[in-house]
């Protein structure tokens, strides 16, 4: 797999049923070792490991209707309350960061109304605050630590 924009972690790679796999933090199994995969397990890592992020407020793959029809998002960080703060949105690290990469994420957020939304490939990563009482979000530069939420 190759190198991103992370840091290295230890990750706990095997092979089942011929396939290699990778264990996921936060769904406490192993799932297919993809390129996207590779990225989301880095950018979680970083977000508990280096920025505080608690793991238990985390999910992975969580499913949102949206028009009718299902859609995943790639991680959602929650409050404590359990309402929605951020979601994070992986792309393989050859994947270009577009604005139909956006586009994705925020027709997510239209039905969980976050504060954040994050997209990485592993080597890009972008984060923006919404801003609800303008109709816009501003650009941060870079993805705050927890306490900074």
């Amino acid at each position: 797999m190759p190198s991103l924009n992370l840091p290295v972690f230890d990750a706990k790679i095997a092979v089942r049923d011929g396939k290699r796999v990778i264990f996921d933090v936060i769904r406490r199994r192993y799932v297919a070792l993809t390129p996207e995969e590779w990225v989301r397990q880095h950018f979680v890592h970083f977000l508990i490991n280096h920025k505080g992020y608690p793991k238990a407020l985390m999910a992975n793959e969580v499913q949102v209707q949206l028009n009718g029809t299902r859609k995943r998002c790639d991680t959602v960080l929650y409050r404590r309350d359990l309402s929605a703060r951020m979601i994070i949105e992986y792309k393989a690290p050859e994947i270009q960061i577009t604005q139909a990469v956006f586009d994705q994420i925020t027709r997510y957020n239209m039905v969980l109304k976050v504060d954040y939304l994050i997209v990485s490939n592993g080597l890009q990563h972008y984060c923006c605050r919404m801003d609800y009482v303008n109709g816009g979000y501003q650009f941060l530069p870079d993805v705050p630590a927890y306490n900074e939420l």
